[in-house]
């Protein structure tokens, strides 16, 4: 397996850990939800849709320059769906990311060619994508959906 990205977590107290991303950033609090934790921090599942929804922005954000092309700035919102399985155990059964320009469409004139092939420059959420559906639109900044 190649190399990649590493963190350390370790355990505070109960739900909550620190996230140690190998002194180049500050530590990051996590802990569970209540009921389980104390929501003093985002939980796993935020995490991975943060991670997703995040890596799509910066490929949408890297394919716009490889046209010379500015959005105006990107927003996204993600969620994902948690079900139970046969188990009864807790999964995420999918993950949505809505994105939106900051200028509209005209602005951006090859915005159709961005479109076509900003996800498969995701690495987060192609792997992910392996194991979990992820469904991605993107708006402009009028509220239109463009993919």
């Amino acid at each position: 397996m190649g190399e990649g990205p590493s963190i350390t977590i370790t355990q505070i107290e109960g739900y909550r850990f620190a996230v140690d991303f190998g002194g180049v950033l500050p530590q990051l609090l996590v802990d569970e939800a209540p009921p389980i934790g104390n929501g003093e921090g985002p939980f796993p599942e935020q995490l991975l849709v943060s991670a997703v929804a995040n890596c799509l922005c910066a490929s949408l954000v890297f394919a716009l320059a490889k046209f010379k092309q500015e959005a105006g700035g990107l927003r996204a919102e993600a969620r994902c769906a948690v079900t139970r399985n046969a188990e009864n155990r807790l999964r995420i059964t999918g993950i949505t990311v809505g994105i939106t320009l900051g200028a509209s469409a005209e602005a951006v004139p090859r915005i159709d060619r961005v479109l076509e092939q900003f996800q498969r420059f995701c690495t987060v959420s192609e792997s992910v994508q392996a194991g979990i559906p992820v469904s991605v639109s993107v708006r402009d900044a009028a509220g239109t959906l463009l993919t």
